[in-house]
């Protein structure tokens, strides 16, 4: 049985799995390998709650010496009976009566135990689970915007994100078997002290169960990681298909068939795999546990053959038969965590390689304060950028200077490097050539916090935050969410204070129907409230993307009324494709394939006659 044990490990290294042929089975030295995490995980288990890990610890403790306490008062008692039955005339109980009395005050002793065991895991797991889960929040955000953009790190992201629930069983699992080691030692102890054989004959039986579920969990694990973008688009399409921000669209395009479909076809070629690799490990499981059974009752035989002869005596065969029997299924039940353990490692080395990843956007080691004032303003020496994993330049040889307290707006179609350029002077992206500078200074020697903190920016394509509305405005500068003025100054420059009047709870109405007494707004409506959190800061440099883009002709010439008083004496860089509100900047860079080709006022790009010109009458024969 063995031999064929280990000639089906040897001869099946790399079994098919999933869509990736190059992921294979890790090794028994890849499953040693990744232990070298296991302490690292302590230590943050640690420092989770110092107090609750110790009180673990030490019920566990009193716990695993449990077992070899409870059989061996056993063993007392029934040789106290087979002495007393062998008495006659009046007997004498009172040691009897002492040895049950204390067996019942072990029980009572296990069971608060165990209560205090699972109390005390479910409170640390539930601290280490929200610990985790706060530091994968905090350890995203600090990543590079390029970074997300990147489909390894999305996997790595997917991986890490799985894992902070899974992490606690991990927890368990360890405390869990340094209990049952002290456990096993204890019996080992008095079986070895009676007779070695068990032993022998005892490990005999768990080994070749150890290596085959030990080969079937790294199974597992790969098959696992080499789904991981499949599992991603399998819970992306199960998103989309049940989601209030894609309903319209499924009914109108009768997409949901498209979906259920795709998801269905996918669903099945993971069931598929998975399902050949869970017969396989229950066949084999089934015929090493008979293996198993066999060297059990292998062991009773002889136990109860030495006492027949009257070798020991039957208490010392309740206590040999019992802690045979517990030991097997401690030790089955320890191998098997071993592996699950060794199994949850590889993961863990998953958690550990996304929280090892490192921004490459950071602060200079002795970083520039940002003035308080803009004196000079901002310039483009030069800009080149390419986004990752493609060759195209997204913009190239852009030159130019942002005065300190100038309107300039962005034109040019649609891909011409607008909102790329956005992205560079809010240090979202690093140049790949050229640089810019703040007051005659390189963005990158300012401390980024501080930089950024400068800089109030609003995206077309705005994060909608299923919250309360004041919570939706104070996002722009978070740590005022406290300041209701501020947040009502905010809503009347946007205009969203008008939005608010109508809301049943005002600024404490939760918006989105995600959650109970949800009200959704109109896509203007968000717009307006998106605008509020670029007032909400007092920033030096304000940026605008396709601000006005679902508001109509009144609102929007509202709204930039007020923008033109609200950024009197600061930079502002604004990005529309309506001219209306274009010609009211001081100057216009064009873009075209992001190439900068013109630069200068309204007037002057009209007099010149080139593609600003171009567009702008574009679309004002559409207005005639």
């Amino acid at each position: 049985m063995i031999n064929r044990i280990l000639a089906f490990i040897l001869q099946n290294p790399n079994p098919r799995r999933g869509q990736n042929p190059n992921s294979p089975v890790p090794s028994v030295k890849d499953n040693l390998k990744a232990f070298r995490f296991i302490p690292r995980f302590m230590r943050l288990i640690w420092d989770t709650s110092p107090v609750l890990a110790t009180i673990n610890i030490f019920l566990r403790l009193l716990r695993s010496l449990y077992p070899v306490s409870s059989l061996y008062v056993g063993k007392l008692i029934i040789d106290e009976i087979v002495h007393l039955s062998s008495l006659e005339g009046p007997l004498d109980y009172t040691y009897l009566l002492t040895l049950i009395g204390i067996e019942f005050g072990l029980a009572l002793f296990s069971d608060a135990l165990n209560r205090g065991i699972i109390l005390s895991d479910s409170l640390l797991g539930d601290r280490f689970a929200n610990r985790s889960s706060v530091e994968l929040m905090r350890h995203a955000a600090q990543m590079d915007l390029a970074q997300f953009e990147k489909a390894d790190f999305y996997d790595k992201l997917e991986r890490a994100r799985r894992q902070t629930t899974g992490r606690v069983r991990l927890m368990s699992q360890i405390l869990s078997q340094m209990q049952d080691l002290i456990t096993i030692l204890s019996l080992g102890a008095g079986l070895v002290l009676f007779n070695s054989w068990l032993i022998l004959l005892l490990i005999f039986t768990i080994i070749p169960a150890f290596l085959s579920e030990s080969y079937f969990n790294r199974s597992t694990y790969s098959l696992v990681r080499s789904w991981t973008p499949e599992r991603r688009e399998l819970d992306y399409l199960r998103y989309i298909g049940a989601s209030d921000e894609t309903a319209k669209e499924i009914k109108l395009f009768n997409l949901s068939d498209f979906i259920t479909t795709r998801f269905e076809g996918l669903a099945e070629k993971y069931y598929q795999a998975n399902r050949k690799l869970a017969i396989k490990r229950s066949i084999w499981g089934m015929g090493l546990g008979i293996l198993s059974t066999l060297g059990y009752y292998g062991a009773y035989t002889l136990i109860i053959y030495q006492t027949v002869i009257r070798i020991i005596s039957l208490g010392d065969l309740t206590f040999l038969s019992g802690s045979f029997s517990r030991l097997q299924s401690l030790l089955q039940g320890m191998l098997s965590r071993f592996n699950a353990i060794a199994q949850d490692a590889l993961y863990l080395q998953d958690w550990f390689a996304f929280f090892d990843i490192k921004p490459k956007i950071v602060s200079p080691p002795s970083p520039r304060h940002v003035p308080k004032v803009i004196q000079k303003g901002f310039t483009f020496e030069q800009v080149g950028f390419k986004y990752p994993n493609t060759e195209q330049w997204a913009i190239k040889n852009i030159s130019f200077h942002l005065n300190a307290g100038e309107k300039l707006a962005l034109v040019g179609e649609n891909g011409a490097g607008k909102t790329t350029l956005v992205k560079l002077i809010a240090r979202l992206y690093d140049p790949d050539e050229g640089r810019i500078l703040l007051d005659g200074i390189d963005i990158k020697e300012y401390n980024l916090q501080e930089y950024r903190q400068m800089i109030g920016v609003i995206f077309q394509d705005f994060v909608k935050y299923y919250m309360m509305m004041s919570d939706n405005i104070a996002v722009g500068k978070i740590d005022k969410r406290e300041d209701e003025e501020l947040i009502q100054k905010s809503a009347q420059l946007s205009l969203a204070d008008s939005v608010i009047d109508r809301l049943p709870q005002g600024y404490s109405q939760m918006l989105g129907r995600r959650f109970v007494e949800g009200v959704e707004l109109s896509g203007g409506e968000w717009q307006k409230v998106a605008l509020a959190r670029a007032y909400m800061r007092d920033a030096a440099l304000l940026i605008l993307d396709e601000p006005t883009a679902a508001l109509d002709a009144r609102a929007e010439y509202e709204v930039f009324i007020r923008f033109s008083e609200l950024t009197q004496g600061k930079a502002a860089v604004l990005i529309s494709h309506r001219f209306s509100t274009v010609r009211m900047a001081d100057r216009i860079l064009v873009l075209k394939q992001g190439q900068q080709v013109e630069l200068g006022t309204h007037s002057e790009l009209l007099d010149k006659g080139g593609l600003y010109a171009e567009l702008f009458n574009l679309q004002a024969e559409g207005y005639r």
